[in-house]
């Protein structure tokens, strides 16, 4: 019931139901595509208990619900009727409103994230293994060594098939194709020529690129590398892939492109992945870890302290998967990568400043939503702790990225390496393990850098930090005032005193707007809102108001004012009155459906209007004969900012268009 309530005021918040294209969600947020973002309520959703915040960003308004955004999720789009558009990895946005570079990073995230929760499982095995081995627990000779390191290391080494299923799916191939492309790479034969005692010839002798052929194609030379583990070689041929899909479905007749496509794809795509794609592919990879190791090893210090201090802005704006994409090469062509495990404080930095928080805050939402991410960032997961708590407060952000950057200068010093793809959090630390020289100095390095920033955080939150906690909150505090019986004013909120002096009851002030009247916007019959066939109207979510059941189909203006919004399909209209009353009016059940059809509107948003003014019209007979009611609600959507909302004649059944309806006091 609770996600029910919470989903009701979300759907009101993001301007009812009619105003969402879509809806998905990530890892901590609820991600709406709106047809009109005029419409929503952004300030009373922030301040809604299970909201953390708000963002608007890429084309998407966000709603920060936390841990528990899938469960509200699966309430959200039952109780609105809504399509499931399912989960969406963390940083993704609008396609047609990103930058080429935006666009790279949603590629990177869109391939690696549906598999990042079995690629981090797979590499914690394997560290624990490793780990297991350091304290000579296990043998390497065991079959529970064999067996366990089988399920780690099985996942890496065959990572191109896996690769190919989910780049098939960003890059709109047959994701069996994609697969198959992978397998090629991996098929023991192939990987078996690699090493190769016959040599055919050699090419570009003396050079970087130096290769032994052990293998041709159609008398064509062969550069053979090792596909097993690697990361780009696999992506480009499953691009390349899309092209020739696409060409051959234009090509191929109907009756046979079920098999022929994909022979086709497969016969060009897979030859041209080993001459061409595949050699490239793999001297870029070498490329761009040469250049990290080398930035790396000009300064390791330097760069501990940079990657910790920006790391929590990289994830912010979503450049952190650059960074997998770069560790993926190293741990392929180099075997470990001293880049990404420079980030590793920086959860813990956070975290430490979330403690701190927790306990400094009075006001119960914030200790709410503090628990749970002091709990996560543990784990690694800091998007609650960043977007419902340091961010907004900004300095405790600031701080936060200072003890990240002093806990990756420790790491950078200490020499760590990351060895494998492993968890976050705490269950990094495995994925640090050499499995040849096991736990040594820099794995300790490791876990002090990790203390060390929780440490930090947490003190520089209780020394500087303490003034931003409650700074902003709108809830109710407990004041200390002077001596009084009386009620006194603090920061604009009544404050209710005992005889000693302790506040004993808060209550916010609220302007309320002065009292005015609304004409009828249609004529028909009055139906009270709870009898609306629809809870985000009859819930009272966005706000008081009545309905009408319209006999005549033209919609009015119901005072003096400026229209807020008018919907593309004209169904529903937004006016502001100059009295200050935010009103809408929506023609009908669901009528989005609709698409304009039955619709006619007379205003254009921004337009100055006077009451009686016709706003819309709509055909009564042609709306219902599609199946929709044409019951029109009308609610005041500020009606907090009123005494009460009710008929100006309470015994009144029927109205005609222009005649007093409702009474705001």
């Amino acid at each position: 019931m609770a996600y029910e309530d919470l989903s009701k005021k979300i759907i009101a918040g993001v301007g009812g139901k009619d105003n969402v294209k879509s809806v998905v969600h990530c890892t901590t947020r609820l991600r709406f595509k709106l047809k009109d973002e005029s419409a929503t309520h952004t300030d009373e959703l922030k301040d809604t208990d299970g909201v953390i915040t708000v963002v608007q960003s890429g084309g998407q308004y966000q709603v920060v619900i936390g841990n528990e955004v899938a469960d509200v999720y699966e309430t959200l789009i039952r109780v609105g009727g809504f399509a499931d558009g399912g989960s969406v990895p963390d940083d993704y946005e609008d396609g047609e409103k990103m930058s080429i570079f935006d666009r790279f990073i949603d590629l990177i995230s869109g391939i690696f994230t549906p598999m990042l929760g079995v690629l981090c499982a797979a590499g914690m095995i394997k560290g624990f293994v490793a780990m297991f081995v350091a304290f000579n627990w296990l043998s390497e000779n065991s079959g529970t060594y064999k067996i366990l390191y089988s399920i780690g290391d099985g996942f890496f080494y065959f990572l191109p098939i896996v690769l190919g299923l989910t780049a098939a799916k960003k890059f709109h191939v047959d994701q069996f194709v994609g697969m198959a492309i992978g397998m090629a790479l991996c098929y023991p034969s192939i990987v078996a020529l690699n090493s190769s005692k016959t040599v055919l010839s050699t090419l570009f002798s003396g050079s970087i690129f130096e290769s032994q052929i052990h293998a041709t194609f159609l008398g064509i030379p062969v550069v053979m590398m090792s596909y097993t583990s690697s990361v780009i070689p696999i992506i480009l041929a499953v691009w390349f892939a899309s092209k020739v899909q696409a060409f051959a479905k234009r090509i191929v007749p109907t009756v046979v492109k079920t098999f022929l496509v994909p022979f086709i794809t497969l016969l060009i795509a897979v030859p041209i992945t080993f001459l061409i794609i595949g050699p490239v592919a793999s001297w870029l990879s070498d490329g761009i870890s040469t250049v990290c190791v080398a930035i790396y090893n000009f300064s390791p210090i330097v760069a501990g302290l940079v990657m910790g201090a920006f790391w929590q802005v990289f994830v912010i704006f979503g450049v952190h998967w650059g960074f997998v994409a770069v560790m993926m090469a190293n741990l392929a062509s180099q075997g470990f990568d001293p880049i990404l495990g420079l980030s590793l404080a920086a959860s813990f930095a956070q975290t430490g400043v979330v403690l701190g928080i927790l306990l400094q805050t009075k006001n119960q939402k914030t200790r709410g939503i503090a628990l749970p991410a002091f709990i996560s960032g543990i784990f690694g997961v800091t998007e609650p702790a960043i977007y419902g708590l340091t961010l907004p407060r900004k300095r405790p952000f600031i701080l936060s990225c200072v003890a990240a950057s002093i806990g990756g200068g420790i790491i950078g010093f200490a020499g760590k390496k990351m060895y494998m793809m492993g968890g976050m959090g705490l269950f990094s630390i495995p994925a640090a393990i050499n499995s040849k020289t096991g736990v040594d100095g820099s794995v300790y390095g490791l876990i002090i850098a990790m203390a060390i920033a929780a440490v930090l955080g947490f003190a520089l939150q209780m020394l500087f930090g303490y003034k931003s906690v409650d700074s902003n909150d709108k809830q109710t505090k407990v004041v200390e005032t002077a001596a009084t019986a009386d009620p006194v004013m603090v920061g604009g909120v009544s404050v209710e005193t005992t005889p000693t002096g302790a506040a004993t009851k808060v209550e916010p002030s609220v302007t309320y707007n002065a009292a005015t009247k609304l004409s009828s916007p249609e004529t028909g019959q009055i139906i009270p809102l709870s009898e609306v066939k629809d809870e985000v109207f009859s819930s009272g979510a966005m706000g008081k108001g009545v309905a009408i059941e319209p006999t005549d189909g033209v919609l009015y203006a119901p005072a003096d004012g400026e229209v807020a919004l008018v919907f593309p399909t004209g169904h529903a209209v937004g006016l502001n009155t100059t009295d200050g009353a935010e009103i809408l009016m929506h023609i009908g059940m669901d009528t989005v459906e609709l698409e304009g059809k039955g619709f006619e509107t007379l205003v254009q948003k921004g337009e100055t209007v006077k009451a009686g003014q016709p706003l819309v019209k709509f055909d009564i007979e042609a709306i219902k004969a599609a199946g929709y009611p044409v019951t029109t609600p009308m609610v005041v959507t500020n009606s907090k900012n009123y005494h009460d909302v009710k008929l100006a004649f309470p015994a009144a059944t029927e109205v005609n268009a222009t005649e007093p309806l409702l009474q705001l006091d």
